[in-house]
């Protein structure tokens, strides 16, 4: 009877059915998994990226799992340079040259929702709670320094307009007020306690510290006698110590918690990004004409290693883990990945149009950032 004709062909239709039954439940499961995917991939800040300004084109976005370039935004605008994510990393706020504004990009679609008018030649950013803070640079001429038995052109009105940092509500979406810095603000810091704006004027040789919600002036830190042309500027984690990069100097500046100077530290030719690690045990300076990225103990700022980096390397990020720096190298077209213990240049993302300044999201340390 088992194994009758009629017996064998029921057993195969009820193999077929559960063969049936499985596959649909397959194809069920799946389902939901390639829906769940679908948003990810069109989500600039799904996983963690770093943005990289380029000077002659728009932002670039690197993947920081692949450590690959995943997307380019329009800023639509010329002359991108500083660049900041708000805390919720749903917005990139970049300070755009040529037309005087910032664009506020949304990082989930890569669009551009509004363009606002900061001021003349804006370059820093950064970003506290709903507010953006952006330097300028009115009366910006650059070059190198004097040569011996020569001096400045004292008599240039223009070389002498205070610069003003645009204080921006990302909620409103327009500029709200203005602080007035020293001619050529160049670096913007906070205080540790958030009531403080520290910038560097590279223009005048000073680092002002002001009232962040009045604007006035509280102290002035002169630089001459140590160094000119203040640039990089950076607090400790521990909120104790600021830094300052003198790039006509080759030195950084040491500062204490009531901004009084307490010593220089030498360095390389022309530094510029500076920054310590999430520890506050090394500290980290971007040597321009030096090509080195060098590390310096935090303690007693002693040397620990030079590592030869490129062509024009301002800026830097550490990633979101503290594994890797990501340096941007403007001349030499690319951002170069190096391991932050081993401190050697392990990867080379080619990253066209002069890059800039790198941030990233989830928030991490360097030059133009603090982690949260």
């Amino acid at each position: 009877m088992l194994n009758s004709p009629l017996a064998r062909r029921a057993r195969t239709s009820l193999l077929l059915l559960a063969l049936v039954a499985t596959v649909a439940a397959c194809n069920k499961a799946e389902e939901p998994a390639a829906e769940a995917a679908a948003p990810a991939s069109d989500n600039l800040s799904a996983g963690p990226v770093a943005y990289v300004s380029t000077q002659d084109a728009g932002v670039d976005v690197i993947d920081l799992v692949t450590m690959q370039v995943s997307k380019q935004l329009n800023v639509k605008a010329e002359g991108p340079r500083g660049l900041a994510v708000t805390d919720d990393g749903k917005k990139l706020i970049v300070a755009t040259k040529d037309n005087e504004s910032i664009s506020v990009i949304d990082t989930a679609t890569g669009e551009v929702l509004q363009q606002i008018n900061v001021g003349k030649n804006p370059e820093f950013v950064r970003v506290s709670g709903n507010y953006a803070f952006v330097s300028s640079e009115p009366s910006a001429k650059g070059g190198p320094p004097p040569k011996a038995g020569e001096e400045d052109d004292d008599d240039d009105d223009e070389e002498k307009i205070p610069a003003k940092i645009a204080v921006v509500d990302l909620t409103k979406g327009e500029k709200v007020r203005e602080i007035t810095g020293g001619p050529e603000t160049e670096g913007i810091e906070f205080s540790a306690d958030g009531k403080q704006l520290v910038i560097t004027n590279e223009a005048d040789n000073t680092v002002t510290v002001h009232n962040i919600e009045t604007g006035e002036l509280i102290k002035t830190v002169q630089t001459h006698s140590h160094g000119d042309r203040p640039r990089g500027i950076k607090v400790s984690p521990d909120g104790n110590t600021y830094l300052a990069t003198l790039e006509f100097g080759n030195k950084f500046l040491v500062l204490d918690k009531e901004f009084n100077v307490v010593r220089t530290v030498d360095t390389a030719e022309t530094p510029y990004g500076i920054a310590y690690d999430a520890k506050g045990e090394r500290i980290f300076v971007a040597t321009n004409k030096a090509k080195l990225l060098q590390v310096f103990d935090a303690n007693t700022f002693e040397k620990i290693k030079e590592v030869p980096t490129g062509n024009r390397c301002w800026h830097f990020s550490f990633t979101p883990n503290n594994k890797d720096i990501l340096l941007a190298c403007g001349k030499s077209d690319a951002v170069l990945v190096i391991d932050a213990e081993k401190l050697e240049v392990t990867k080379q993302i080619a990253v066209k149009n002069m890059p800039w300044g790198v941030v990233t999201y989830p928030k991490a340390m360097g030059s133009l950032e603090n982690a949260k």
